[in-house]
């Protein structure tokens, strides 16, 4: 978009817009929702529609819109602006097209730019109607009395398919480099996660959020044995800080558990805030387990805490590790110095394996190289006393983050 010209200081300048800030979203549950402004939200990214510096050039005061029906995710789609630059009076430089850029990543006639047929669908009996798709696999009421309910898809779904196209539009606003996935392959699964709101005999719902899985077959093991991995999740703005990330997780996790040919659960390529929610989920629960109690975590990591952690709760060896750092930081009293010197060894020696590894490789290219040759391969090599450093640095960053697991863990 933008990026293709240096506008610099020139007065073109002026109609260079963030996309971020010009675009705005709303899911809409009634005609009135359309003007309520307290219900708008804005993207995290944009670098896959408008391009990498998501960037947009040629109008002043610009803002595009993005609404969808809070049930059936029907699209409204606009823009407007009190200015646009004049190909005239610019050698004939123009304004960007706005609208092709963003209606691509959107299900094929899925949306329209008339606000007139856009609130029809909103007021329709497909929309107030509406009733999820797929396997009801849980129902709750979240700390703030709203009902949810999350459901269990996949391709072979009745109306599932065209539903998730219109659905999988939100990534790319929210997950960086995020694709989207091939339902001719019949191993996703996909929970869906609906707000169930409305009175006595008149329900309706409104998507809040929703979660990936691929089932991999898991190689080496017995016959039909499979190895689900979370791919995507998405958690909704006007939904998140709600705690309801933790309940999908944790919906997600408890319909494998009872699965006996589920060896455990991986995770493609987390993001930061995946992390921290998956490690808070996996630590509520191994607090729960015989093997993860006081007096066996402090005799430290044991194969009978990743056998637990794998048949109770389907987590895998290298999460068990990771959660039992948590749960021992949790019992390490950090007024005993002996007590907190012992703990800070036994991370920082699990950290140091990388390392370790590679002053093996090195001793076995020193005895092929010769001198000359195995002192250049080292110029870029890492030394004692950096690698020492380097440890305590990331010592230091994961206690910081272990602590506040804890402290979530606590208030939950």
């Amino acid at each position: 978009m933008a990026e293709e010209i240096n506008f610099g200081s020139s007065a073109l300048a002026e109609y260079v817009t963030d996309a971020n800030d010009a675009l705005e979203f709303k899911l809409v549950r009634k005609p009135e929702d359309f003007s309520d402004t307290s219900l708008a939200f804005k993207p995290e990214m944009c670098h896959q529609i408008y391009g990498d510096n998501e960037n947009v050039f040629g109008y002043r005061d610009l803002k595009i819109c993005l609404y969808m029906s809070a049930a059936t995710l029907k699209s409204f789609v606009t823009f407007s602006y009190t200015d646009k630059v004049d190909p005239l009076k610019t050698d004939g430089v123009t304004a960007d097209d706005l609208i092709s850029p963003l209606v691509k990543v959107l299900a094929p006639d899925s949306y329209t730019d008339s606000k007139e047929q856009f609130l029809k669908e909103v007021a329709s009996e497909e929309e107030t109607g509406f009733r999820p798709m797929g396997e009801l696999v849980h129902n709750f009421t979240s700390s703030a009395g709203k009902q949810y309910e999350v459901y269990k898809c996949q391709e072979s779904t009745t109306g599932f398919r065209d539903y998730h196209e219109r659905l999988q539009a939100w990534v790319m606003f929210y997950i960086d480099a995020a694709s989207y996935i091939d339902m001719d392959d019949d191993s996703w699964r996909i929970f869906l996660m609906f707000e169930k709101y409305g009175g006595v005999g008149e329900h309706h719902y409104a998507m809040a959020g929703y979660l990936t899985v691929y089932e991999y077959y898991a190689y080496g093991r017995e016959v039909n044995m499979k190895r689900p991995r979370i791919s995507q999740m998405l958690v909704l703005p006007n939904f998140q800080r709600q705690g309801l990330g933790a309940a999908l997780l944790e919906t997600v996790y408890r319909s494998y558990r009872g699965d006996e040919k589920v060896v455990d659960i991986t995770v493609e390529d987390p993001s930061d805030n995946f992390v921290r929610l998956r490690d808070f989920v996996d630590t509520k629960n191994c607090l729960g387990l015989k093997a993860f109690s006081k007096i066996e975590v402090m005799k430290g990591f044991s194969e009978t805490m990743v056998e637990a952690a794998a048949k109770e709760l389907k987590i895998c060896k290298k999460q068990s590790r990771r959660v039992y750092e948590i749960i021992r930081l949790h019992y390490t009293s950090l007024s005993t110095p002996q007590e907190y010197k012992e703990y800070r060894l036994d991370v920082k020696k699990r950290l140091n394996v990388p390392y370790q590894k590679e002053q093996s490789q090195l001793s076995k290219l020193q005895k092929a190289l010769k001198p000359e040759e195995f002192a250049a391969a080292m110029v870029n090599i890492t030394n004692r006393e950096q690698r020492l450093e380097i440890l305590e640095k990331q010592f230091v960053e994961l206690e910081s983050h272990y602590k506040s697991i804890l402290e979530k863990v606590a208030a939950a």
